[in-house]
């Protein structure tokens, strides 16, 4: 199975959406490298980057789930390995 390595950055503004989110990434943790949060409290916002080794059809299905979450914005960066 071929494998793509990538990061996931993600923007969360609507704290409702942070529990499926969560579900969502556990839900693919089998790809999941590492992860890391940092709360913005000035600006009421959350960032994430979630590093993946994963086929690219697993990543694209997360990322697009993931935009499809309220207040949850994500954009996908490749490795050109």
């Amino acid at each position: 199975m071929d494998t793509r390595v990538a990061v996931i950055s993600i923007i969360v503004e609507d704290d409702n959406s942070t529990a499926e989110l969560n579900a969502l990434l556990s839900g693919f943790s089998e790809y999941v490298v590492g992860r890391m949060g940092v709360p913005y409290k000035e600006r009421g916002v959350r960032l994430i980057s979630v590093a993946v080794d994963a086929p690219q059809d697993k990543i694209a299905a997360l990322s697009g789930r993931i935009g499809s979450l309220s207040g949850v914005s994500v954009k996908t960066a490749y490795a050109s390995i």
